[in-house]
């Protein structure tokens, strides 16, 4: 196979700029995964039936809301010649997102079987607000990531910018709230819901020259444009075409079984807290630094290994399969030192699959590019979110099914052994088959070998869609 030659066009501090974006998201997400189910069971003492239905809605809404943002904002509007394709999307919807996480956490003060149904449609509203302007920022952001980095070098290098930037994101948002947070104390969780708003708006801005897209870019969009929309297809005629090509639904499902983990095993650290190891809410940080100390020290290895094989697929599929044997561990140990050592090793596989994502999506799109000869990251990436959304749909199912068939009280202090063997379910044993089945899918059925990645970027710079 022929190597590319394509050179880097950034610099690194653009692209450090860039991944602040990474930083932000992953910051706001990580706090808003671990808590929002734990806040409304453990702290309101809202049934856990009407939480999980009430995620559901929300998982759905954003199943919806990302792919339409991805189709609507994936098209020239009066100010895209001098701001761009994506740049103002992303701090429309960057600047107040944070402001939306305070929302969640400050529900009306209501008795919890009285005004079930009230705080039922508060957790509703808030949680789907914030994944609107989440859907702006983040669909975008991962939009513009194969339109900025071309080639597979720069890709693998923005990756690797991304990844590690992200890992203090992921880090903040698990350390920092618990140094807020008083389990019984719902004040402490408004305090910290100002802290992730201030830290996360601090991410946006800090990634504002990353995400500026150059003149060049711009005005070859604008240039391709007419001739794009006269093959625009609708909405629901790209997706139907997206589900026949074998790469991209074997990347989706792998990457919904990933957000069905990532979000069991985040929501599920503060009841192994505060129920298995029966430990004040700042232990949750010192868990969550085991597994980020694992990721940090895994993504050097994971760099040069990536260039080293040149297979994202071998590197993605050994990855997921790393990672499913050390969740195993977790459904027996019940103790903070095995627990933490276990998160560490499980963050050293973490970081592979963290690290192959963006240039895994890159190739389906630049597949999807070669095929169909439009340019239509926006929508991909939106469908991307749509699939990755069942994760939160199968969480909240996993939770509700696992706490109501066992017994566990809402708002209720100790839980019997019972019902704290259903927090192994839903922290390993669960979201570990559903994970290793993606697995086996995409390693079955992802068929771009790095001659078919190859040759789709040729055809696509033939087409003259690349610079």
């Amino acid at each position: 196979m022929e190597k590319n030659t394509d050179i880097i066009k950034h610099s690194k501090l653009e692209i450090m700029s860039y991944s602040f974006g990474g930083f932000a998201r992953e910051f706001i997400v990580m706090a808003f995964n671990t808590f929002v189910f734990f806040f409304y069971e453990r702290e309101i003492g809202l049934n856990v039936w009407l939480i999980g239905l009430a995620l559901v809605i929300f998982a759905i809404y954003n199943m919806f809301n990302d792919p339409i943002i991805g189709y609507l904002t994936n098209r020239t509007f009066f100010f895209t010649k001098k701001w761009g394709r994506r740049f103002p999307w992303l701090i429309l919807g960057g600047l107040p997102w944070g402001l939306t996480y305070i929302l969640v956490f400050t529900p009306p003060v209501l008795d919890p079987v009285s005004g079930a149904w009230i705080l039922f449609l508060w957790l509703i509203f808030t949680t789907c607000l914030f994944d609107t302007f989440h859907s702006l920022f983040f669909v975008n952001f991962s939009a513009l990531f194969p339109d900025k980095f071309r080639s597979i070098e720069e890709r693998r290098t923005a990756s690797g910018f991304e990844i590690a930037i992200a890992v203090f994101g992921v880090a903040l948002g698990a350390i920092l709230p618990p140094l807020f947070i008083s389990f019984g104390n719902l004040n402490s969780y408004f305090i910290q819901g100002i802290v992730i708003f201030l830290v996360c708006l601090v991410g946006i801005i800090l990634g504002i020259p990353g995400f500026r897209e150059d003149q060049v870019l711009i005005d070859k969009y604008i240039e391709e444009y007419d001739i794009i929309k006269k093959k625009k297809s609708s909405f629901f005629r790209v997706l139907m075409g997206a589900l026949k090509q074998r790469p991209f639904v074997a990347f989706i499902i792998f990457y919904t079984m990933y957000q069905t983990l990532i979000n069991c095993m985040t929501a599920s650290i503060p009841y192994v807290v505060d129920f298995v190891l029966d430990m004040p809410s700042n232990t949750t940080t010192i868990i969550f630094a085991g597994f980020l100390i694992g990721v940090l020290i895994s993504i050097p290895f994971w760099v040069k290994l990536s260039h080293k094989i040149n297979n994202n697929k071998k590197i993605m599929t050994v990855s997921g399969i790393l990672i499913t044997i050390f969740t195993f561990p977790l459904i027996f140990i019940e103790t903070l030192t095995p627990i933490l050592i276990n998160m560490i090793i499980w963050g050293i596989a973490l970081g592979g699959y963290w690290f192959m994502i963006f240039p895994v999506l890159s190739d389906v799109i630049d597949h999807s590019i070669s095929l169909t000869e439009k340019r239509e990251e926006g929508i991909y990436s939106g469908f991307q979110q749509f699939f990755g959304r069942i994760g939160i749909m199968l969480q909240a199912l996993i939770f509700a099914v696992a706490h109501g068939l066992t017994g566990f009280v809402e708002g209720q202090e100790t839980q019997t052994p019972l019902a704290i063997w259903s927090i192994h379910i839903h922290l390993a044993l669960a979201p570990m088959i559903l994970f290793f089945i993606g697995c086996l899918i995409f390693w079955k059925y992802y068929n771009l070998t790095p001659e078919k990645i190859a040759q789709n970027q040729e055809k696509i710079r033939q087409m003259a869609l690349k610079s």
